[in-house]
């Protein structure tokens, strides 16, 4: 039975992957989610059903707009395949439980930030309250209304540390190194972890990030790089 639930879950996955698309690109332009419906933003050929299937149609389509032949950004089915497998992983490590609401959760969030960050360089505050808020409510419910406060703590805490991190960045390089949103999305992390897993995030992230990061700056004449996709 736990491996209809994992098929079920990698597809779902592959959906909210293919929607988070939409809210990662349309949020930052204050455009509805909604409507209009899914189109080419080259000709504004609406999709059809057969075009919007998951992976399944960039491929078929060679990944190209079927109606004017514009070349289709790899982000989108590389963010729904690792949407379907970080969904897979998530149901595999928690099951059903509270834990699963959570890292469902941050799992959504980082796609959407990701997606947003790399063709923005922007994370809109909506993209951090939402998922904050329904990380407390959920802890909330397991844990109670102390640890909740704690969690809490450990948040506000992560967001210091980062803070502090922007300050030393600032002064070291004489110009601003880390947006406002890298010093929030912190706070996120520090209300699902505790403050040392908080600390080794920044250090992993930044260790898995220097390689990447050297050939940015190379290619990135403006020397920007979205710190929150690391």
């Amino acid at each position: 039975m736990d491996t209809y639930y994992y098929i079920y879950f990698f597809i779902f996955g592959l959906i909210f992957g293919s929607f988070f698309n939409v809210v990662a690109t349309r949020i930052p332009k204050n455009e509805s989610i909604i409507f209009p419906k899914s189109h080419c933003d080259i000709c504004n050929h609406t999709l059809k059903w057969y075009e919007l299937i998951p992976i399944l149609s960039f491929l078929f389509q060679k990944g190209k707009c079927k109606n004017c032949g514009h070349k289709l950004s790899i982000m989108y089915p590389f963010s729904e395949l690792a949407t379907g497998l970080l969904f897979l992983v998530s149901f595999y490590s928690f099951g059903f439980s509270l834990d699963l609401i959570i890292s469902l959760t941050l799992v959504s969030t980082f796609i959407v930030i990701i997606i947003s960050d790399i063709n923005y360089l922007m994370i809109p505050d909506r993209f951090i309250v939402i998922p904050s808020i329904i990380v407390f409510i959920v802890t909330l419910i397991d844990k109670g209304i102390l640890n909740s406060l704690i969690q809490v703590g450990y948040g506000i805490l992560a967001f210091l540390l980062m803070y502090l991190v922007m300050l030393l960045g600032n002064k070291m390089f004489q110009k601003e190194s880390l947006g406002g949103a890298d010093i929030k999305l912190m706070f996120l992390v520090g209300l699902t972890l505790d403050p040392m897993l908080s600390i080794v995030v920044i250090f992993l992230a930044s260790f898995i990030a220097l390689p990447v990061s050297i050939f940015l700056l190379i290619k990135n004449k403006e020397h920007i790089i979205p710190l929150d996709h690391f």
